[in-house]
């Protein structure tokens, strides 16, 4: 057990990730300054204390059983510097908060994903993507500097240059993308993209099968910043939505907008999708919410004005959703593969429809260069997210030959939304991994950062 510094209080709890499965013990700590946070882990024994944010990775990567799990909800700052587009925040500070500040200032994200509800820290330590990726990459692409505490309880300063310092440069990219097993990072500062509306503009297109539709991704990665297609994954020529857009320009705004170009206000305009079952999904519940949301969607439509919420953040209109798949929780299960194994979109959907396993939250992605961050999720090519119940019978059998297959394709899953892939799987996928276990040796930092993620690795 941790020995916590004076005035510092804990409390028990389980914890688990936002899929509901794997639920921890763990003892809880909020530290109200760097100081204090230093001490607890200048105190702390090998492999007992990991970060947390606002719980949003899907599987057991923010929790550790029997050990000591840090929110940072005190390291509040937010600072917008206008003249250079960028923010420096602390690591508790949500992306919905900083939102309010930027968005009325006339700047946006460099990168989302699909929840607004991700703190600065969490975002780095996952190297969260969104729908730009193909132009933008990931979050930690625009990460300026950041500022963590290591296994020493050393506050260091990082920089992805290292300002010149080849292992200061190699320790940064080892932070982003590192799932808080670095260190604690206690403020960041990030680049911003300048918008002159909070609008944007939106063209939807049906597509019948699952061909046309990639092949219209491909055509979309030249044209649009953020492009993303929703598949329905019980229809076997995997029909789909593709939904692309970019910032609107106050010229495009109407006249009665037009005077608050910049309105942001993600409770009045956030829309919940218009059918959530009450309890397990099956494959009834999904097939009738799949066919009501590809009718909803139109055959072609160009330059709707959407709000910044509805477009990038609809399932944050709907508070616990992740309730909706039953006290079992829920897998969500995304790989990224190179555009050569292209075959493997189908073929996942395919297996998944086989066994009964329903989802209606399938969603597919471009990716477009990654990072040097050794961990970091995105590579070239395609991502496919599904979202399936966990209680499903023969899942993790079906899922465990998948990770062989996407293995062998040169692909990997998400670690911030994995709780079951095998340390085997993990290690052929992420093979920069003993490459970060040195960088993060030769800082000569002791190892006192785990989770459980992490053992279940057996690392």
């Amino acid at each position: 057990m941790t020995t916590l510094p004076p005035g510092l209080q804990s409390e028990t709890r389980t914890l688990m990730g936002w899929g509901r499965t794997n639920p921890v013990t763990a003892q809880v700590v909020q530290p109200s300054s760097v100081e204090q946070l230093q001490e607890l882990v200048r105190g702390a024994p090998p492999r007992s204390l990991i970060a947390r944010g606002l719980g949003r990775s899907y599987g057991d990567a923010a929790q550790l059983k029997d050990g000591t799990v840090i929110e940072l909800p005190a390291f509040d700052r937010i600072e917008l510097d206008a003249a250079s587009g960028t923010v420096t925040a602390g690591a508790g500070v949500s992306l919905d908060q900083i939102l309010k500040v930027i968005v009325p200032a006339g700047f946006f994200l460099p990168v989302t994903p699909g929840t607004r509800n991700v703190t600065v820290g969490g975002a780095i330590a996952a190297d969260v993507h969104g729908k730009n990726h193909h132009v933008d990459g990931s979050f930690g692409n625009h990460v300026q500097r950041l500022l963590l505490v290591d296994g020493s309880g050393s506050l260091r300063e990082l920089t992805p240059s290292g300002r010149g310092n080849f292992e200061e440069a190699e320790f940064f990219w080892a932070t982003v993308g590192g799932m808080g097993l670095t260190g604690v990072i206690v403020e960041a500062t990030f680049s911003l993209i300048p918008i002159t509306t909070s609008l944007i503009s939106v063209d939807t297109t049906r597509y019948l099968d699952l061909d046309s539709l990639m092949a219209a991704m491909v055509e979309a990665d030249d044209k649009y910043r953020y492009s993303v297609a929703w598949v329905d994954s019980l229809d076997p020529k995997g029909r789909g939505v593709l939904t692309c857009g970019d910032h609107a320009p106050a010229e495009a705004l109407p006249p009665n907008q037009q005077s608050d170009p910049l309105y942001y206000d993600p409770k009045a305009l956030a829309s919940a999708p218009p059918f959530l079952p009450g309890g397990l999904l099956n494959k009834f519940t999904v097939r009738a919410f799949n066919e009501a949301w590809y009718r909803k969607a139109p055959k072609r439509r160009e330059g709707e004005l959407q709000a910044i919420a509805p477009f990038f953040h609809p399932l944050d209109g709907v508070q616990d959703w992740n309730r909706i798949y039953g006290p079992a929780g829920f897998l969500q299960y995304q790989f990224a593969v190179p555009n050569e194994a292209a075959h493997l979109v189908p073929h996942t959907l395919e297996a998944l429809r086989k066994i009964g396993a329903p989802s209606f939250l399938t969603v597919l992605k471009r990716f477009g260069h990654s990072n040097p961050a050794p961990l970091s999720f995105p590579i070239p090519g395609w991502t496919l997210a599904a979202d399936v119940p966990a209680a499903v019978p023969g899942l993790l059998k079906v899922l465990d030959q998948l990770d062989e297959e996407v293995a062998a394709a040169g692909g990997r899953l998400y670690l911030a939304k994995d709780s079951r892939q095998a340390g085997s799987v993990f290690r052929k996928t992420y093979k920069n991994f003993e490459d970060w276990k040195i960088i993060r040796e030769k800082s000569e930092i002791p190892p006192v950062f785990c989770s459980s993620m992490l053992k279940r690795f057996k690392e």
